[in-house]
């Protein structure tokens, strides 16, 4: 058995007994497997054991792995940072976009988006701690945007994400979590339910559960460090 197929497992687990322990329903957590910097070898590893979620900061990058794995039936998550000149690949390539907190980006992803393709699901990113190095859309400032998605029918909203400042604890790590879930239930309408909480990775992902996260996204459990952190011996 390949050590990713028991990472697998073992990450699989760790949502089911949170899901129990914190009385979610079975299977209503997703797990995305963050595949950034690690091959496409990698993928197919975890899609042997049963996983078909991936998710990728980086286009270039991205768009090599889809390429290799063109033949293979994924659903690619793209979790980075969004560029103007990056948006066209995204809107062509991804089936999710988790990290979009511009109407200028929503409009061409909107534009470009292929029309024999279904509308690209997307989640907001949600500034919760207001660290200068993340990007995200401040809470107050999400409905102005959320208003705009009746003029695009190329994109499907979905939900929040949010990418917190890592903390101790697992109390602590559902602080910012459960200001997510308010937002949400301050933010969602009858034409926009934001079923979708993307939200807890490897080191807080049973926070994230215990305060409805409905996908979690993780990496390193799964392949181990990422390929940047190994070169420089971090």
């Amino acid at each position: 058995m390949s050590s990713i197929k028991i990472r697998l497992a073992e990450v699989e687990q760790r949502i089911r007994l949170a899901e129990q322990r914190y009385s979610r329903a079975p299977g209503s957590v997703r797990l995305l497997a963050v595949s950034k910097t690690h091959p496409a070898a990698f993928i197919s590893e975890a899609l042997a054991a049963g996983q078909y979620r991936f998710g990728e900061n980086y286009l270039q990058e991205a768009l090599e792995k889809i390429g290799q794995l063109r033949d293979q039936r994924l659903e690619w998550h793209f979790i980075g940072r969004i560029q103007s000149n990056k948006t066209r690949g995204i809107a062509e390539n991804f089936h999710w976009v988790h990290s979009l907190y511009s109407i200028a980006h929503a409009r061409r992803l909107n534009d470009q988006r292929p029309p024999d393709l279904p509308p690209l699901n997307v989640c907001l990113q949600i500034l919760i701690d207001n660290e200068a190095t993340k990007g995200g859309i401040a809470p107050e400032e999400a409905g102005n945007l959320i208003a705009h998605f009746s003029e695009l029918p190329r994109l499907r909203l979905r939900g929040l994400m949010t990418l917190p400042a890592p903390v101790q604890g697992l109390e602590n790590q559902r602080i910012a979590f459960h200001r997510l879930r308010l937002i949400r239930e301050q933010l969602k309408s009858p034409e926009f339910g934001l079923e979708t909480l993307s939200m807890g990775m490897t080191a807080d992902l049973e926070a994230a559960i215990a305060e409805g996260a409905t996908i979690v996204r993780v990496g390193t459990a799964i392949f181990g460090p990422r390929k940047s952190t190994l070169q420089s011996g971090k």
